[in-house]
């Protein structure tokens, strides 16, 4: 197992490589230049280029073989904007935002617990919803039950999440005065967080007060960004458990005289839930790499919002640095699902 698990987190080496160069090509493929962006439409050429040379926007994207041919120095050959940003980042250095010089690190740090506790909070309205529904739709198939759940698993998918979040805010802040639009907290309290995640610093300080304002900001966007989570799970889980119900072992469990919940749940469950933890881990993975959309209808101080404004000022070390990050924790949370197969079913061996 540590053997499999070495192997597999090496591997993850070429994989996010690749990944540096993709982000690195498509962020530089956005129309705009950025210190034309920053100047504005009357600078002239000259201070343009001066901004540019200082934001080392000047030099060639991969390799510089036009100093490499003036200089004959092997090391002039990768004197690049991408070179330069992977060794960088090889030193845990993101760089600095080119409009606010704000370290990119730093930023990522400070704005990465916003989307972990949205992401919790999605997951827990996937997870608390869509297996039990799954399960009872399996228990009973072709019933009133099993067509609500399917047609409703039909409706989260096709759903739009920017529609769904309007529609929250409007039935449940505008109209009914229940929860508030947007934000993490409301602006009459003085909190200051130590792990960026407010429910949790809320309860190891004891402010109920913030707890419960905090986590009424919490739930329409978990609604909204959990919805789609749910009704795949959901599929999911009725798919798997019809399956596994339907196998030999399970008829010999009701042959034996078993009750239904103990071969429901002892002998059924725990099979079932193979495939359905990959599509966890999936989606806890897309969540986790921030919802744009959803962030940025509430106003949620996170990456997806961060990166959306990035991408809007064409500010490149952001976009880099926060896409960067993003499949990094991606990639590490899809590693971690394979190896908590053999946890959960002890027939599987890894090598």
């Amino acid at each position: 197992m540590a053997a499999y698990a070495l192997r597999r987190f090496l591997s993850l080496i070429p994989v996010l490589f690749g990944v540096s160069l993709l982000v690195f090509t498509f962020v530089h493929l956005i129309p705009g230049d950025p210190a034309r962006v920053m100047l504005g439409q009357r600078a002239t050429p000259t201070a343009v280029e001066r901004l540019r040379k200082e934001l080392n926007l000047d030099k060639p994207l991969f390799l510089n073989f036009k100093a490499f041919r003036e200089s004959g120095e092997v090391k002039k050959l990768f004197d690049s904007q991408y070179l330069a940003f992977l060794s960088r980042t090889l030193k845990g250095n993101l760089g600095r935002s080119i409009f606010t010089k704000v370290d990119v690190s730093r930023e990522l740090r400070a704005r990465f617990p916003a989307t972990l506790e949205l992401t919790l909070g999605a997951m827990a309205v996937a997870l608390l919803a869509g297996i039990p529904a799954g399960i009872l739709a399996a228990l009973r198939k072709n019933s009133l039950w099993d067509l609500m759940v399917m047609t409703g698993a039909l409706v989260g998918v096709s759903m739009p999440i920017f529609w769904l979040g309007l529609l929250l805010i409007y039935i449940f802040a505008v109209n009914l005065h229940w929860l508030p639009p947007s934000g993490r907290l409301g602006l009459g309290f003085n909190f200051e967080p130590v792990t960026g995640l407010l429910l949790l610093d809320a309860l190891l300080r004891l402010r109920f007060d913030v707890f419960f304002d905090a986590f009424r900001h919490l739930l329409l966007p978990s609604l909204a960004l959990g919805s789609i989570p749910t009704a795949v799970i959901a599929r999911m889980m009725r798919s798997a458990m019809l399956e596994v119900l339907s196998q030999d072992y399970v008829r010999t469990a009701r042959a034996k005289g078993l009750p239904e919940r103990v071969v429901v749940w002892k002998h059924a469950l725990k099979n079932a839930m193979l495939p359905v933890i990959t599509i966890i881990g999936l989606w806890f993975g897309t969540l986790l790499t921030g919802a744009i959309l959803t962030e940025t209808i509430f106003n949620w101080p996170g990456i997806g919002k961060w990166l959306y404004e990035a991408i809007q000022a064409r500010d490149y070390p952001i976009v880099q640095g926060g896409t960067l990050f993003i499949a990094t924790i991606y990639v590490i949370v899809n590693a971690l699902v394979d190896l908590s197969y053999g946890l959960l079913d002890p027939r599987i061996q890894y090598r």
